[in-house]
C-alpha cells in the first residue's frame, strides 16, 4: 500500500493516514520527497480499497503495490535514495563514488601503501576484507580484528571511508567501530537471518546480487534491510554464474540501468569479481560508468602477484591511476563526474 500525501499537507493529516494504516494492520515506513510525504504500509491485509484512503483529508494519491518488494520499488522514493556517508553522497546526483584497495588486509605495511595510493588516485573509500569468505577452507581467511584496526587506521591516514565485509551477525560487534559501510558478500545474499540482523543496524549495507539470483531476488534480499529499518542500502551487481568460461563471472551491466528503473536505491558495480580477470577490469569499469552505475567497487593491490587472494583480478597502482583518469573522462560524456578525493 502507497500512500502519496499532497504537497504541504499538515503533519495531524498524515498522522490520521498512518493511524488507519496501523488500525488495519500495516508496518508504516515514511519517505519524505522534496515535495510530497509517502507512506508505505507492508502487511498481510488486502481486504481494503485505496480509494478510502484517496478521499482523507491531505491524500493526493493512494496505490495497492503489486510488486512482492515494497519498500525497495521506485515509488516509495521517487527521486532516488542518497546514502550520506561522512559528506560522500553516493546516488541521487551527477557524482560516481570509486571504493578501492585489496581484497584482503594482509599487512600493516600492504594495507597503508594501498590506502595512500587510493587516495592519491582519487577514490574516497577504502575497501579491504578482514574477514574472508574462500571456497577452499585452506585459502588465507583475513586477519580478523587485527585486520579491521589496520585497515582503520590506514582510512583514517588518508581522510577515506572503509567498507568491508560481514559474513556472519556475530562479527557486528566488532566491526561496527571500524567500518563505514558493511558489505554483504554475494554468498550471503539471501543469508536472511544477517539481513535482518543488519536490518536493525543504522549503518549503510552495500548488498552484492547472489552468484544465481535475478534481480528481483536481489531486491527482496534488500527488502529484508528496508523492512528492518535501514533505508542505507546499496545495490552491487558483481557478475553471476552463466554457462560461459571465458570469464570467473558474467558481468550482467544491464542490471545498473534495469535496478535504477525498478529501485530508489543506489547501484554500484564491480568490475573486478564481475569479470575475475586483472585485464577485463578497466574496460568493464568505463563500461559501468558509461550504463550508469552511481559507484564502482575495484580490487587494487600495491603488488597483486604477491597478493594472498584475488590477485588475477586486482589491478597494479598505475594501472588504477590511469583507469582513474579514463573514468574521469567517461563521466563528463554522460553528464557525470567522478567525485574528486580529498588527496587527489
Amino acid at each position: 500500500m502507497l500512500v502519496v500525501m499532497q504537497e504541504g499537507a499538515p503533519e495531524q493529516q498524515t498522522q490520521a493516514v498512518i493511524d488507519r494504516l496501523v488500525s488495519l494492520g500495516f508496518t508504516i515506513h515514511r519517505s519524505t520527497g522534496v515535495r510530497h510525504t509517502i507512506l508505505g504500509g507492508v502487511g498481510p491485509r488486502d481486504d481494503f480499497d485505496p480509494l478510502d484512503f484517496e478521499l482523507m483529508p491531505g491524500v493526493k494519491e493512494a496505490h495497492r503495490i503489486v510488486s512482492p518488494y515494497k519498500l525497495a520499488n521506485r515509488t516509495f522514493q521517487p527521486e532516488g535514495t542518497v546514502v550520506d556517508i561522512n559528506g560522500v553522497r553516493i546516488g541521487g546526483g551527477d557524482e560516481i563514488v570509486v571504493m578501492a584497495g585489496p581484497c584482503s588486509v594482509e599487512s600493516e605495511a600492504q594495507i597503508m601503501t594501498a590506502a595512500a595510493q587510493v587516495a592519491a588516485s582519487g577514490a574516497r573509500v577504502l575497501r579491504g576484507g578482514a574477514f574472508k569468505p574462500r571456497s577452499s577452507p585452506y585459502a588465507f581467511q583475513g586477519l580478523a580484528g587485527e585486520g579491521l584496526k589496520l585497515l582503520r587506521a590506514a582510512a583514517d591516514a588518508h581522510g577515506l571511508l572503509v567498507i568491508s565485509e560481514v559474513m556472519d551477525s556475530s562479527q557486528l560487534d566488532l566491526m561496527l567501530p571500524y567500518v563505514d559501510i558493511l558489505q554483504v558478500g554475494a554468498r550471503n545474499m539471501q543469508n536472511f537471518s544477517l539481513l535482518k540482523e543488519l536490518g536493525a543496524v543504522r549503518k549503510p549495507v552495500l548488498l552484492k546480487r547472489g552468484l544465481a539470483a535475478t534481480l528481483e531476488d536481489l531486491l527482496l534480499s534488500a527488502e529484508y534491510l528496508l523492512s528492518g529499518g535501514n533505508y542505507q542500502v546499496l545495490l552491487c551487481e558483481r557478475g553471476i554464474r552463466t554457462f560461459e568460461t571465458a570469464t570467473r563471472n558474467t558481468m550482467d551491466l544491464s542490471a545498473v540501468p534495469v535496478l535504477q528503473k525498478l529501485s530508489h536505491l543506489p547501484v554500484v558495480a564491480d568490475p573486478s569479481h564481475g569479470t575475475g580477470r586483472r585485464d577485463l577490469v578497466a574496460p568493464m569499469a568505463r563500461a559501468s560508468v558509461a550504463v550508469g552505475a552511481q559507484a564502482l567497487l575495484i580490487e587494487m593491490h600495491p603488488d597483486p602477484t604477491a597478493a594472498l587472494s584475488d590477485g588475477p583480478q586486482s589491478l597494479f597502482p598505475q594501472q588504477f591511476a590511469e583507469l582513474m583518469d579514463q573514468l574521469r573522462l567517461i563521466a563528463q560524456a554522460v553528464g557525470m563526474r567522478i567525485a574528486p578525493g580529498r588527496e587527489a
